[in-house]
C-alpha cells in the first residue's frame, strides 16, 4: 500500500490525512483526544505480523504510536523513536521489519545504549538532547513520538525551572528545524516531533498558540465507518458465525456497530473478547454489548411475569381511579418496553430507554401514583423507582446536581444524583416530577437520554438508560395565571375528556415549541403523552371510600380499635371532603385528615379505649372552628 491508496481507504481517519498533508510544512505536531485507543490500519502488501487474537483479515487494530509509525512510513520515514516519561526512549518497529536490526540501527545512529528491556532511560532534560538529535538527523528520515506529554509537569500554569527550560528549548527547536530529503521521499519533509497528550491545553499556551511551525490535531472517537472496518472481522471467530447466512451476518454487524456508538475501538474489541469468555454465540453479540455497558449479566426484563402485566389494568385501577384512557395508554407503552418494540419503527437500533411517557393532567389525579404502580408491576416494589422533584432544578447551574460537577470543581468526585442512581440501578423507573418547573437548559440534558439512551456525567463517564423507563409528569395546559397573577383552571372540569386531552396536548406543544423553544424535546417524547382526566364526582366517591377504608384498616391493625361509622355521619363526612375537587384525590385526602383523622386522634386520646373494642362515630361537627367527632 502507498500513501495515495491509504488516503483513499474508507477507514482512514481525517486526522491521519491531516498529519500526512502537513508533514512538509510543520516541524511539530500535537495529537490530543482519543490517544489511548486502537486504530485500524490496512494490512496492505507488507503481510501479517504478530497481533492479538482480535486481528482481522483486512485491517490491524494498532495502538496509536504504532499506527502513526505506519502512517509516517508511507511518507518515506525510516526510523521511529518513542519516549515514555518512565521507561525513556524506545524504538518503534514497523510491522514486517526485524526488531533487532531496527534497534541496532537506532543505537548506531543516535549512540543509544539500550538497557535490558531494549529501551534507553533518561531524565526529561536529557530527553530533549535526544529529540534534538532526531530533528537534526540527515542520515535518515526520522520521527520521535513524545507519549504521555500531559504528565511531563505537575501544573502547566506553574512550571518549575527545569520544566520551563524543557518547553522553551522545545519551542526553539521547533523554529530552527529544517526539512530533510532522502531517496525514499518524494519531497523534503521535517523530522517531526509528535506530542501525544490528553488535551491540547495540557501543554503551555506559549508553546502552542501562534506557532506557525506547530500543528495541533484532535483525535475524535471512532465513527461508524471506522468501527465497521473492524466489526465484521472481529466477530468472525465467534461460535455460530460460519453457520449464519450472509444477510443475517450483515444485519447483526449493523446492530453491533450501532449499539457501540460512542465507544472506543478498545471497547469494541473488549466486547468481542467478553463474548468469547462468557461463551455467547455470534447471534448474541447484542447481549454482550448490553453486559459490557451495564456491567451485569442478569436481565430483569426477561424475568418479568407477562401474565401479570397482561392483567395490569385491573391491578392499576385498584389504585388509580377514573383514569381508564390514561391507564390503557400507559400500559401500551409498558408492553412495548417489555417486548422490546419501543422505537422499532426507526431504522436505528440504539440504546434508547425501554419506555418513555409524559403524564400530564390536573394535580391529585394519580400521575405519581400511576408511576409507583407501574414500578411495582415491573419490579415488584413501588419503592424501586427513582424520583426527582424538578422544582429543585429551576436554576441553570442545577444540572450539576444531576450529572455531577466537572473535574476541578467542588464535588467533582461525588458524581451526579441521576448518573449515580442509574449506574447503581440500571433497571428502574425514573420519575421526573413537574418537569415544567425545571430550567430549560436542564431539559437539554434529556435530549441525549431520549435519543441515544446515554448521558455523559461531569467526569466524562457514559451512563446508559437502555434498561430504564423514563416518566415525566406535568400540569401543563391545566392551569394559567389570571390578570392578578393567581393560578386558575385553563380548562373546565366538566368538559368531556376528549376536549381536555386535545387542549392539554395543544398547550404542551405550545410550551415546548414557542415558550422554551425546545421542539426537539417534544419530538423525542412523540405520542407518548398520557393525559389524565379531572376527578369526576362519581370517581371522587370511590377515592373517598378507598381512603376511608385505609384509615379504618390501619386503626384496627395498629391500635386494635375498630370504628363504625353510621351512614348519616359517613354522608356528612363525604360532603365535607368532596365539596371541592380542584385538588383531585390529594385534596380529598387533605380534607379527610382535617375532618376525620385529626379529630378522631383527639377523641381516641380522650376516651383511651382498650384494645379489641369497637366504637361508634356518633357525630361529626365543628366547634370553635375546629372539626370534632363524638365516639359512642
Amino acid at each position: 500500500m502507498n500513501e495515495a491508496e491509504f488516503t483513499k481507504d474508507v477507514a482512514t481517519p481525517r486526522w491521519a490525512k491531516d498529519l500526512l498533508r502537513f508533514l512538509p510544512v510543520k516541524a511539530q505536531f500535537i495529537l490530543s483526544g482519543n490517544i489511548r485507543d486502537y486504530y485500524p490500519f490496512p494490512r496492505g502488501e507488507s503481510g501479517p505480523t504478530e497481533v492479538t487474537a482480535s486481528a482481522c483479515a483486512q485491517y490491524l487494530p494498532l495502538p496509536l504510536p504504532n499506527y502513526v509509525t505506519e502512517v509516517l512510513r508511507l511518507a518515506g520515514y525510516e526510523m521511529f523513536l518513542g519516549y515514555h516519561p518512565i521507561d525513556g526512549f524506545y524504538v518503534i518497529v514497523p510491522r514486517g521489519e526485524d526488531a533487532e536490526a531496527a534497534r541496532k540501527r537506532a543505537s548506531d545512529l543516535f549512540k543509544l545504549s539500550p538497557d535490558a528491556g531494549g529501551g534507553f532511560k533518561c531524565s526529561l532534560q536529557k530527553a530533549l538532547e535526544m529529540v534534538e538529535k532526531v530533528v537534526t538527523c540527515r542520515e535518515a528520515a526520522c520521527a520521535v513520538l513524545l507519549d504521555f506529554a500531559s504528565r511531563y509537569h505537575k501544573r502547566v500554569d506553574s512550571l518549575d525551572d527545569k520544566e520551563h527550560e524543557f518547553y522553551t528549548r522545545a519551542l526553539a527547536l521547533c523554529h530552527k528545524a529544517q526539512p530533510v530529503m532522502t531517496p525514499k521521499m518524494a519531497a523534503a519533509l521535517f523530522n517531526p516531533v509528535i506530542w501525544m497528550c490528553d488535551k491540547e491545553n495540557d501543554l503551555p499556551d506559549w508553546l502552542v498558540l501562534n506557532n506557525p511551525r506547530l500543528r495541533a490535531i484532535t483525535l475524535p472517537k471512532p465513527d461508524h465507518i471506522i468501527r465497521g472496518a473492524l466489526v465484521s472481522q472481529l466477530t468472525s471467530g465467534l461460535p455460530g458465525f460460519k453457520e449464519t447466512s450472509e444477510q443475517k451476518r450483515k444485519q447483526l454487524h449493523e446492530v453491533f456497530n450501532e449499539q457501540t456508538e460512542g465507544l472506543y475501538l478498545t471497547d469494541v474489541i473488549a466486547v468481542v473478547q467478553l463474548c468469547r469468555r462468557e461463551k455467547l454465540g455470534f447471534e448474541e453479540i447484542g447481549e454482550a454489548v448490553r453486559r459490557y455497558k451495564l456491567g451485569v449479566t442478569e436481565d430483569p426484563w426477561k424475568r418479568l411475569d407477562r401474565e401479570k402485566i397482561a392483567k395490569g389494568e385491573e391491578t392499576i385501577r385498584e389504585r388509580v381511579k377514573g383514569q381508564h384512557q390514561a391507564v390503557v395508554k400507559a400500559l401500551d407503552i409498558i408492553k412495548r418496553a417489555v417486548t422490546g418494540l419501543s422505537g422499532a419503527q426507526g431504522s436505528k437500533v440504539g440504546g434508547k430507554p425501554r419506555g418513555v411517557m409524559f403524564l400530564a393532567g390536573p394535580t391529585g389525579t394519580g400521575k405519581t401514583e400511576l408511576a409507583k404502580t407501574l414500578t411495582e408491576l415491573l419490579f415488584g416494589d413501588e419503592r424501586a423507582y427513582i424520583r426527582f422533584d424538578m422544582s429543585e432544578f429551576s436554576q441553570e447551574h442545577a444540572d450539576q446536581r444531576l450529572i455531577g460537577s466537572p473535574p476541578g470543581y467542588i464535588g467533582s468526585d461525588m458524581g451526579g444524583e441521576l448518573t449515580n442512581a442509574i449506574r447503581e440501578k440500571p433497571f428502574s423507573v425514573v420519575l421526573f416530577d413537574e418537569i415544567e418547573k425545571a430550567h430549560p437548559r436542564i431539559l437539554d440534558k434529556f435530549l441525549q437520554v431520549l435519543d441515544d439512551g446515554v448521558l455523559t456525567s461531569g467526569r466524562g463517564e457514559r451512563v446508559y438508560f437502555s434498561e430504564s423507563v423514563i416518566i415525566f409528569t406535568s400540569n401543563l395546559g391545566i392551569y394559567k395565571l389570571d390578570d392578578e397573577g393567581r393560578r386558575v383552571l385553563n380548562v373546565k372540569d366538566d368538559e368531556p375528556y376528549e376536549t381536555i386531552e386535545r387542549r392539554v396536548r395543544g398547550e404542551i406543544s405550545n410550551y415546548f415549541k414557542t415558550q422554551i423553544n425546545r421542539p426537539e424535546l417534544l419530538n423525542r417524547i412523540g405520542e407518548n403523552i398520557v393525559v389524565f382526566d379531572f376527578i369526576r364526582p362519581e370517581v371522587a366517591t370511590q377515592i373517598f371510600d378507598k381512603m376511608l377504608a385505609n384509615i379504618l384498616e390501619r386503626l384496627a391493625d395498629r391500635q386494635k380499635v375498630r370504628i363504625e361509622i353510621p351512614d348519616g355521619v359517613r354522608d356528612q363526612l363525604r360532603a365535607h371532603c368532596l365539596k371541592d375537587l380542584s385538588n383531585g384525590g390529594r385534596g380529598i385526602g387533605n380534607q379527610l385528615e382535617a375532618w376525620f383523622i385529626n379529630p378522631l386522634a383527639r377523641a381516641l386520646f380522650e376516651a383511651n379505649p382498650p384494645e379489641g373494642t369497637t366504637r361508634t362515630l356518633e357525630s361529626l361537627a365543628e366547634k370553635d372552628g375546629v372539626p370534632t367527632v363524638t365516639l359512642g
